[in-house]
């Protein structure tokens, strides 16, 4: 593979370096922040070899390329686009600053909760571990060791609050010692723990508003919303007072006045107004999960797709740490997975139909991912580009959520889908099994009817009758630099020669192949424009006798533009001494006053290659 020449053709297809406001990478993607979307060629991208998918996702155009391949991509592109390489973080702020406030909004929220996931993973395992061995081993619940795990397992969500106010502080840039001093405050042991607390009756009052408003001394355990306010406030004052206080007095005035203001302003006001709306929003969702026959998870299994899509499925972790505060009980994580487990079974049957080679190596890496819980790959990369797999895929995950609310399965955790979900979910785990079954099996099947495979796309482009477009992809270079005489001098007819960058060799026009060799390194055709084209794959690779190639098509066939004609191992051919410089030649030349070569340098399939005069 030529990285600058997929590196420019990448260029070309979003718009010009005009149009990229800044790009980064990471393992395996290509991460770009475009100034206009509606000048990207994605099809073209999609279609450019070496391109393992294309979506956009959180204000970014992530371009899969795959391990190895686009940290060296990359290192063309930022060259041939003249800017300077950035990092994921800046990239990301880029794109931030693109998408409405709402977006903002819920991802900031994302970032809030997703670095204390681990915690609540951790804990969660080991409380659904636990769970499961004291079923099993009745007796163990008496036990030492008993006591000591139970202690473990309740850990983070026990002092939840601080690991949302040291997160939050960090994501708003406040101290985040002020913030774990907030969080600190809002569960303090003088407060009534609020999962001792029925209605609130008989309550201590901590504060009263003028006799009109009496705020309970009561603690905020289970409380998520409240504390990331609660620290935005913090981080606003403390930002405001390190501008105006002077700086000999700084260190001691500015945490002591943000911690006074922000600690009152939260006990006070912040805390008691956001902890009943949380409640709410809360009660809102337990309601819709719990509609009979698994109505409301019906309806959220289909559409959690669509909110990954639009990038706004971050909001779904406030919800499942504020159910795992509340009783232990994630009963939304089930639904995550029936959307996920079906979304991956939908790429799967894509996988599994498809003929096409770059799709098939797209999409089966994709849906074993979803089946893991990442589900980006297989959404972006296969089924939202095919359209019938997503609906499949949606029409799957509803059906297993209905499932999953009917057998009232629950988890123990968040962050955790797919396969690894049977970990947290030890206490339903048949209903788990079905639901994750159901999920997968309804979204294949309807994705194997609905998707239908077709001939691979051929970009848009003005077909002149009177040339030659080009059926590989890689380098235009003179026949004159071909290593043999005959094809060099002209004698078999008049061209140009590519040196590929992949292997494959497609109909650049509608015709006839006419001519086909029994070790498939050459073909010939007669197009319908009464051009007779010949293509020879390397040179003196009839000695392989076929090794390495793959012919899609016998002599007398029809064939239409993009259709597959050959396919070769580079590798192959490399390794055992061939140059794979391939002639693409007119051989009726005496039909031509003129053939000359149009194209030098990069060309991607259908590109211009040769015009002609008669």
């Amino acid at each position: 593979m030529d990285y600058k020449i997929l590196a420019s053709e990448i260029l070309e297809a979003i718009g010009g370096k005009q149009n990229l406001a800044s790009a980064a990478h990471c393992a395996t993607r290509l991460r770009l922040v475009i100034a206009d979307n509606s000048k990207v060629k994605k099809s073209d991208l999609e279609n450019f070899d070496g391109v393992k998918g294309v979506f956009e996702a959180s204000g970014q155009l992530q371009i899969i390329l795959g391990t190895g391949t686009v940290n060296k991509v990359y290192a063309e592109f930022i060259q041939l686009a003249g800017i300077e390489a950035a990092s994921k973080e800046d990239v990301k702020k880029a794109a931030a600053a693109k998408s409405p406030w709402y977006k903002r909004a819920i991802k900031t929220l994302g970032d809030v909760f997703v670095p204390i996931i681990p915690a609540i993973v951790a804990t969660g395992l080991l409380c659904g571990l636990l769970g499961g061995l004291s079923k099993a081993f009745p007796s163990m619940a008496d036990s030492h060791l008993y006591t000591l795990l139970d202690m473990f397992s309740n850990a983070a969500l026990t002092f939840l609050p601080i690991l949302i106010a040291v997160s939050a502080a960090k994501i708003f840039g406040a101290n985040i010692y002020l913030g774990a001093v907030i969080g600190m405050i809002m569960i303090h042991p003088n407060l009534v723990n609020a999962w001792s607390v029925g209605d609130g009756t008989g309550l201590p009052t901590l504060w009263s508003w003028f006799g009109l408003w009496n705020i309970n001394a009561s603690g905020y355990q289970g409380h998520v919303i409240p504390v990331v306010i609660a620290i935005l406030l913090l981080s606003v004052i403390e930002k405001w007072l390190h501008k105006h206080v002077p700086e000999m007095f700084d260190l001691f005035v500015t945490p002591l006045v943000s911690v006074l203001v922000t600690g009152f302003l939260t006990m006070t006001v912040i805390g008691p107004v956001f902890a009943q709306l949380e409640s709410w929003v809360l009660t809102g969702a337990q309601w819709l999960i719990a509609l009979p026959f698994g109505i409301g998870s019906f309806v959220m299994g289909a559409v959690y797709a669509p909110t990954v899509v639009a990038g706004v499925h971050h909001m779904y972790n406030a919800i499942e740490l504020s159910m795992l505060a509340d009783n232990g009980q994630n009963i939304w994580m089930p639904i995550a997975t029936a959307a996920n487990v079906a979304q991956g079974a939908a790429a799967l049957a894509v996988a599994l139909k498809t003929q096409n080679k770059k799709i098939k190596s797209m999409a089966l890496p994709a849906s074993l991912s979803a089946f893991m819980g990442i589900t980006e790959p297989a959404i972006f990369g296969v089924n939202v580009r095919f359209g019938k797999p997503l609906v499949a895929g949606m029409a799957g995950g509803a059906c297993g959520a209905a499932v999953a609310s009917m057998m009232n399965v629950y988890a123990t955790a968040n962050g955790v889908t797919g396969i690894f979900g049977f970990l947290i979910t030890t206490d339903s785990f048949f209903g788990y099994m079905l639901t994750f079954a159901v999920a997968a099996v309804v979204a294949f099947v309807l994705s194997w009817i609905l998707y239908a495979p077709t001939k691979e796309k051929v970009p848009e482009k003005e077909y002149k009758d009177n040339c030659v477009y080009s059926p590989m992809s890689g380098r235009a270079i003179a026949l004159e630099e071909v290593p043999d005489k005959t094809f060099a001098e002209g004698t078999l007819g008049l061209g140009a020669a590519i040196d590929p960058m992949d292997g494959k060799v497609v109909a650049p026009a509608d015709g006839k192949v006419s001519t086909l060799f029994d070790s498939h390194h050459a073909v010939g055709l007669t197009l319908d424009n009464g051009m007779e084209l010949f293509v020879h794959i390397g040179m003196n690779t009839v000695e392989l006798g076929g090794e390495g190639f793959d012919a899609y098509v016998k002599e007398g066939d029809r064939v239409s533009r993009g259709d597959t004609l050959i396919t070769f191992d580079i590798q192959t051919l490399k390794n055992k001494g061939y140059s794979v410089i391939s002639p693409v030649i007119i051989t009726n030349v005496d039909d031509f006053k003129e053939i000359r070569r149009t194209a030098d340098g990069g060309i991607n399939y259908y590109d211009e290659l040769l015009a002609t005069q008669k």
